[in-house]
């Protein structure tokens, strides 16, 4: 299980203001947090960055990778931005995000390519965001018939299918959960997928919401979920991956394994 930790975000309020100050303690100490507390790559999230979106991304990179030495996910629709993070990126970074929508597929896509990074495609097209499970797969499959011509390996794309807020769309939990099940029989080898989990929960209750999430995850855990872009400080969700772990036969169990 790779989790990619979500809390480098602009639209933060403390992180939000140190990326226009360019202010690096704080996210160089969140960065460590995160690593510390068992992320697997950090998600870079710098949203259009229409104003000084490239510096911005490139500062971030180089300031992050300075005091962590896990790859990183550039997460922005600026192009420009993505790519002059990629420039100074070390070792393979993850490219969040391509889609279906022609726009995004035309400007990212050679980036996966001329800088050999992993991929987060999403089931997203000029459409919107598909109503079911099929049509999820149906989105998914123009996403990895584009990413197979450009002779990008299955290894290297993890899709998404879009979860949704149960609060406002409960019966769609379900529907990502299917559309999971379809995506691994898709190719072979199966791509990855992966899933934003915070997007599950948001707008709930504070009090729920860590529940909401490790649940959700638990349910896709088991019928293969790869990576899981979600909130490593949360000490009560990373219980939950720990333990997963164990069952998978991918920790050794000790008596102290949440210690780990």
């Amino acid at each position: 299980m790779i989790i990619i930790g979500e809390k480098i975000n602009v639209m933060s309020k403390t992180i939000g203001p140190a990326m226009r100050a360019r202010d690096a303690k704080p996210i160089q100490d969140l960065a460590k947090a995160q690593v510390a507390a068992g992320a697997d790559y950090l998600d870079i999230n710098i949203g259009p960055a229409t104003k000084d979106g490239p510096e911005l991304m490139e500062w971030l990179v180089q300031t992050v990778q300075e005091v962590v030495d896990i790859p990183l996910s550039l997460d922005t629709t600026n192009a420009e931005a993505m790519e002059a993070g990629l420039q100074v990126h070390k070792g393979t970074a993850l490219i969040n995000s391509i889609s279906a929508e022609k726009n995004r597929m035309e400007k990212m896509l050679p980036l996966v390519t001329k800088y050999n990074a992993n991929v987060i495609g999403l089931a997203l097209s000029d459409a919107g965001i598909p109503r079911d499970a099929n049509e999820r797969v149906a989105v998914a499959v123009d996403v990895l018939t584009a990413v197979t011509a450009e002779g990008i390996s299955m290894d290297r794309l993890f899709l998404d299918p879009i979860a949704m807020p149960v609060c406002v769309a409960q019966k769609d939990a379900m529907e990502v959960v299917e559309a999971i099940k379809l995506f691994k029989q898709l190719s072979d080898p199966a791509p990855k997928t992966v899933v934003g989990l915070s997007n599950v929960y948001n707008g709930c209750p504070e009090e729920v919401k860590s529940l909401l999430g490790r649940t959700f995850f638990t349910i896709l855990t088991s019928i293969g979920l790869d990576a899981a872009i979600s909130d490593p400080l949360d000490k009560e969700f990373m219980d939950v991956v720990k333990t997963i772990k164990v069952f998978n036969n991918d920790i050794l169990y000790c008596h102290s394994y949440l210690e780990q």
